[in-house]
């Protein structure tokens, strides 16, 4: 069996996940359990599963609610669910882990999280502070400030007039096409993902990718990225929980690097002290896709060496 082969399992949030395993090839160092991005899939990580595989970890990833080729009742293509998302998305990764650690038991966890999936991942680890040894945020915007109020209240206006299962008319203007605008000379208005045409190329071509999220699950996302980070959240998680945040110095959806460094900041005020930190500074959002890839996963390898052995 490989990561290509697609298996499922019940959530008990009633969700059919869809995932992917790549078990260890070596010693048996740990589990790392992948959160993908907004508008994309599980499958797209096979890159790294393989790498980390090879460096001997066993690796699940699944396709979140409203994505991929998982189905849930309240769940359409663009949406968490009717109501609560955040904890049904959140309970779904602890689905993962419990399949993940029945299956190889006494391993320790680390959840990786690229993009909305980084958000996910921070929202994970401080609900549920006891279940992993280590978590990654990659590319994610924890900042969205008073930019981000009023886009809430864009979505609450369009909630109200619209719909929640329907697509946002603004959000998508506000984000994907503004961030596709702001590549130099851009060749797509999906080139901020990449400089490599080919990947960006395959996530236009790719069914799965690149949809509309409903205005629900963009208000689902600022949820993610205002609760994590607060006083009443943060606090949950032990000081020393090592935390590793990545970014892109050419990334539009993190104003090139700056989100990233806040968080970092901001995890060091509160009294976290294993915060490790990279700016790729010729990266842009999908750091696993672009130039910088081969290096992002030796540098990530290490970390997670690092982590599982102190675990």
């Amino acid at each position: 069996m490989t990561f290509a082969e697609t298996r499922y399992l019940m959530s008990p949030t009633g969700a059919r996940l869809a995932y992917h395993h790549q078990a260890a090839e070596e010693d048996q160092r740990g589990i790392i359990l992948i959160s993908h991005g907004l508008a994309e899939h599980s499958k797209r990580y096979r890159r790294l599963a393989e790498a980390m595989a090879a460096n001997g970890y066993h690796v699940y990833a699944h396709d979140h609610r409203g994505h991929g080729e998982t189905t849930a009742p309240d769940a359409p293509l663009g949406r968490f669910a009717k109501e609560n998302g955040v904890d049904a998305v959140i309970a779904d990764v602890m689905a993962m882990r419990a399949l993940a650690c029945q299956t190889n038991p006494g391993l320790p966890v680390i959840l990786f999280g690229h993009s909305m999936g980084g958000l996910i991942s921070l929202n994970t680890v401080v609900t549920h502070p006891d279940g992993f040894s280590g978590a990654t945020v990659w590319n994610s915007h924890f900042n969205p400030a008073l930019a981000g109020r009023a886009a809430q209240g864009v979505l609450a206006l369009e909630r109200m007039f619209l719909g929640s299962d329907v697509p946002s008319a603004l959000l998508p203007k506000l984000t994907f096409q503004t961030w596709g605008k702001a590549i130099k000379g851009h060749r797509t208005l999906f080139d901020w993902l990449s400089h490599k045409p080919e990947e960006v190329d395959a996530y236009i071509a790719d069914p799965l990718c690149g949809f509309d999220a409903s205005v629900s699950l963009w208000q689902d996302i600022f949820q993610l990225a205002y609760r994590a980070p607060s006083p009443e959240w943060l606090k949950r998680l032990r000081p020393n929980f090592p935390l590793n945040l990545v970014g892109g110095g050419e990334d539009p959806a993190t104003d090139k690097g700056k989100a990233v460094q806040w968080l970092a900041n901001h995890l060091k005020k509160a009294g976290y002290s294993r915060i490790t930190m990279e700016i790729y500074q010729n990266a842009r959002h999908e750091t696993l896709n672009d130039l910088v890839a081969d290096e992002a996963m030796l540098n990530f390898a290490r970390w997670c060496g690092q982590v599982t052995a102190q675990a």
